[in-house]
């Protein structure tokens, strides 16, 4: 679905395509009612710069020198696992307290909140799956402006400096990162508006000179006197006039109360953002931060708008630059050719990120010149974090590699969800299919042209008058019909749930949770509304529990009607989207569950839509069954209840390149599951593009087709026969690494190692690929290139690793790796190619669906390096289910070296019970045998039958028939 581009309600009449499947004509027409007209791109005035944000403009007009802050040494406490210090900010002598953490697994945690707050500030709850883990500290060395501690047992130390405030982390002898250094520690403390605090003052002093006056008065006169207004005290006019020492002496716009275009922010807390500043010596690629349409590498802001963090509905929007998008997960990466660090900034608070560094806009020539000078400067990254509440928390992440570092934050929060089986397969959507018919229609297209599907997606119109959990009683009047149907070929349907309730007293999900008092409310008490696809929509608390449990209850099959366990869910418009709402999103002064204000769990939103929505689909199975539930809006922690797609994209080139960065981004901070719309959103692909766009999503996480309501339909057979046929292969070629896939999303579940890669995770030491992101790793065994230019006759293709081999997995062909070759491409390549040292078990045979392929064999792709030598692994179990929990899985280890294939357990405690077997096994890079044979456990023996292919050097070993459970070895001789 897309969002919306004019905030006044308005009407799209009719829209009508038809259908050829096969020899059929499907006539059906498209009749929508919508809320508004759509604009042909983004307009960017309905979403602020940094200019236009207030708390942005007060943080950034800070600019780098001392800190006005000094860490009181006098005052630290140290605990095992703790160090507390007050900062006094000399400016105004306003206090702060700063907690440093030691964790395990080489973590540091910095917290700064006020000592004695107005009123509590607010701290993200749920995102970290459990509490960390302790590391003894310990002091090392102190004098009087400085304090040194050791981070536990990994030989790092932490540096404080007390005039001017600093922290430095330090490895051995080297300075890893700093804390502060350039001064840009800001901390607006909550206050009393300054007009009213001046009434305070007034009052108290007042009141004690009436006491005072008192004091000296006859009992005759004192009847004279007027009375009191309040006690007081001199401590109370002290308290108060220290409550003003902490403002400024003036107050700027924007701090009470802020308005963007028609829309004013009412602040009765007043200014509370908070910002701190983190310098990375020797660092000049940073990462992540997502979500924004930018390279992979992160750009320097100086001049420019900071990176926006700020989940928001942005549609057809554009391409490199920092604009904010649908999701937010506030964490950053830096890597060099010795270490890669992470900062995690845990606040939900609406973010800006400055990124500045002292070699920007410097030429590769200049740089190459200053280093055979022997001069030039270390590279350094300088990372500014600004958010508009909250507290500072942050997490540091300190490796030492990639790997490392994506432990330590799945640690924190937690790791991909394993998904079911079929949600990997490919996936049919459009905005909208028509009703029940269409849907007979376009799944029995598939099976006649042989394509294979998993899922087909129903949006917003099939439910009745956009009343989410319903079914329209004319277009889709039996639902569990048609589930039937798609369940007898093993396949499965999504339906749309959105966020947004319509006001309609005959709709049960809206009186039942009006009832029950569940709506965010508005500044006055009242329940929020806004507009939305229903039209007057109100939106359910989602931070409040008892919320998320009754929307859970609500995907059980008797409330859910006509809903089935092939039923899965699609969470849209979940920022959240508010048409006549300030940048199509809620008002900031709307107060949730607590009494929080929206501003501060804004970015919370859309990750407690898709927990609550994905705890209702585990519920509805008694805990059984694994759950799909596709999210828009996201941030850290949404790894574990689902896929994030890249929102609404065009069909252009550039579109479909920028999915490619997009989603590395996403997988460095966790959410491997991620896709981005086959064929773009809006507007119609040209042929060319379209079946490019297949080939690139075939070899992304999540691979779907989807597309607006006003764009001629694009099933794959509609496009001629040579164009289909092209799809088709891509669409094999998907099916066939299933196998593959799963077992890289069970390494995602268990250790938070990302499925898609940049190359630098693999290669951290080669430098010429800190930067790449039109190629990519699945794990450590597949290099793809996409083709991503129009008309295209080659690719540029960088194959890394010195001393390593590579293979084409069309040809076979070999190329000795570190080198960039030119590959030719026709309309039919997706290059793609096996590390020489891989071993991939895939799926051969074709089928309809993934669940088809459940009892298929298995071909293991043996890729030998120059050591002659391959591994592999595979997991496997019933792929729907959390059995695998309960120990009911096998994972298999595969292993060649000196002429022998092994396979055996990689964890025996995993038992699964599978009758799929070993049908061949090809082995790339050999020289020719003269036997093999295979050797089983028991003892038994056999030959095996085998040809060799001289011109690619490739051993066909046929039929082992093992099973693929079983310990075996393969020998050659």
């Amino acid at each position: 679905m897309g969002g919306a581009s004019v905030r006044e309600p308005g009407r799209v009449g009719q829209s009508g395509s038809k259908m050829a499947v096969g020899r059929r004509l499907l006539g059906a027409a498209l009749i929508f009612t919508v809320w508004f007209i759509p604009a042909l791109t983004v307009d960017r005035s309905n979403f602020k710069t940094c200019d236009q944000s207030s708390f942005c403009q007060r943080q950034r007009k800070l600019q780098p020198g001392l800190s006005t802050y000094r860490a009181a040494l006098g005052s630290a406490k140290l605990s095992s696992d703790k160090l507390q210090v007050q900062l006094i900010d000399e400016r105004n002598q306003a206090s702060l307290l700063l907690e440093v953490y030691g964790l395990d697994g080489n973590m540091t945690r910095i917290k700064i909140n006020e000592i004695n707050p107005l009123k509590p500030r607010y701290e993200v709850p749920d995102v970290l799956v459990g509490t960390p883990l302790p590391e003894n500290l310990r002091v090392t060395e102190q004098d009087d402006n400085t304090l040194e501690l050791s981070l536990g047992e990994t030989g790092n130390k932490l540096l404080m400096t007390g005039t001017p405030f600093r922290l430095d982390i330090l490895s051995g002898q080297d300075l890893v990162l700093s804390v502060n250094s350039r001064g840009l520690l800001h901390f607006e403390h909550l206050r009393e508006r300054k007009d009213t605090l001046s009434a305070k003052v007034s009052s108290a002093v007042g009141n004690m000179w009436h006491k005072v006056k008192t004091l000296f008065t006859s009992d005759s006169e004192k009847k004279d006197v007027p009375a009191e207004t309040d006690e007081a005290n001199p401590e109370e006019v002290e308290s108060v006039k220290e409550e003003e020492n902490k403002m400024p002496e003036v107050d700027e716009p924007g701090m009470w109360d802020e308005t963007f275009k028609t829309h004013t922010d009412s602040k009765p807390n007043g200014p509370s953002s908070v910002g701190l500043d983190f310098s990375l010596p020797g660092f000049e690629n940073v990462y992540g931060i997502p979500e924004h349409a930018d390279n992979l590498k992160l750009r320097t802001t100086e001049g420019t708008d900071p990176y926006r963090l700020y989940n928001l509905d942005v549609f057809q929007y554009e391409l490199y630059n920092t604009m904010a998008l649908y999701g937010s997960v506030p964490l950053l990466l830096a890597h060099n050719t010795k270490r890669t660090l992470g900062i995690f900034w845990l606040n939900a608070a609406e973010t800006w990120v400055d990124i500045s560094s002292n070699i920007a806009g410097k030429t590769l020539l200049s740089k190459m010149f200053q280093y055979m000078q022997g001069g030039g400067e270390t590279p350094q990254t300088d990372v500014r974090w600004m958010s508009e509440s909250g507290i500072i928390d942050v997490f540091l992440f300190l490796g030492p590699s990639p790997f490392n570092v994506f432990k330590q934050y799945a640690s924190l929060t937690g790791t991909q969800a394993l998904p079911p089986y079929f949600s990997l397969g490919y996936h049919q959507c459009r905005w909208n299919y028509n009703d029940e018919e269409d849907v007979r229609n376009v799944d029995a297209g598939f099976d006649e042209y042989d394509l294979p599907y998993d899922v087909i997606w129903l949006d917003i119109e099939h439910a009745d008058g956009k009343r989410y959990f319903t079914w329209d009683p004319h277009k889709f009047p039996n639902p569990r019909n048609m589930l039937s149907r798609l369940k007898e070929k093993k396949r499965k349907m999504v339906a749309i749930v959105d966020p947004h309730i319509k006001i309609d007293s005959g709709y049960r999900i809206h009186n039942d949770i009006q009832s029950q008092n569940l709506y965010i409310k508005t500044k006055d008490g009242s329940d929020y509304e806004g507009w939305c696809w229903p039209g007057s929509a109100a939106y359910p608390d989602f931070t409040n529990p008892e919320m998320r449990q009754w929307w859970a209850s609500m995907f059980s099959y008797d409330k859910y009607e006509g809903s089935m366990d092939n039923l899965f869910v699609w969470n849209d418009m979940n920022e959240p989207s508010v048409f006549n709402g300030p940048e199509v999103t809620m008002h900031k002064d709307a107060v949730h569950w607590g009494g929080w204000e929206h501003r501060d769990v804004h970015n919370l939103y859309g990750f407690y839509v898709q927990r609550a929505t994905t705890e209702g689909l585990i519920q509805r199975s008694g805990g059984k069954e694994r759950p799909f539930v596709l999210t828009r809006a996201f941030f850290a922690g949404s790894q574990r209840y689902g896929a994030v797609w890249t929102g609404d994209n065009s069909a252009e080139w550039d579109h479909l390149k920028i999915s490619i960065p997009m989603c590395l981004s996403l997988s460095l901070v966790g959410i491997s599951f991620c896709g981005a719309d086959v064929g773009g959103f809006f507007k119609n692909p040209e042929t060319e593009l379209l079946v490019r766009w297949y080939q690139a999503g075939a070899y992304q996480p999540f691979f779907r087709a989807h597309a607006h309501l006003d764009t001629p339909r694009r099933e794959p057979w509609l496009h001629g026969d040579d164009n289909m046929a092209v799809i088709h292969d891509a669409l094999r070629q998907r099916y066939t690494l299933l196998p593959f896939w799963y077992t890289l999303f069970y390494k995602a579940l268990r250790e938070g190692d990302p499925v898609m890669r940049p190359l630098w995770v693999e290669f951290p030491s080669d430098a010429s690929t800190f930067a790449m992101d039109s190629q990519y790793m699945l794990g450590s065994a597949l290099l793809v290139h996409p083709v991503t230019e129009a008309k295209a006759r080659g690719v540029q293709v960088y194959l890394p690793g010195d001393g390593e081999v590579w293979y084409d997995v069309h040809s076979y062909q070999r190329y000795e790796a570190p080198q960039t070759t030119y590959l030719p491409v026709t309309i039919n390549s997706i290059p793609v190619f096996q590390r020489g040292g891989s071993i991939i078990p895939r799926k051969d045979r074709p089928r309809r669906s993934s669940d088809c392929m459940q009892a298929d064999p298995f071909t293991l792709y043996v890729a030998l390096n120059v050591q002659g030598e391959a591994r592999g692994e595979l997991f496997l179990d019933d792929g729907h289910s959390f059995n695998y929990e309960q120990n009911e899985f096998l994972f298999r280890e595969f292993n060649y070296s000196q002429g022998k294939l092994t396979a055996s357990s990689l964890d025996p405690s995993g038992v699964f019970k599978t009758p799929s077997w070993i049908e061949r096994i090809i082995i790339i890079g050999a020289t020719k045998p003269t036997s093999i044979t295979l050797s089983l456990a028991g003892g038994s023996e056999s030959s095996l039958e085998f040809a060799y292919d001289q011109p690619t050097s490739v051993i066909t070993v046929r039929k082992p028939g093992v099973n693929i459970a079983s310990d075996f070895t393969v020998s050659l001789r």
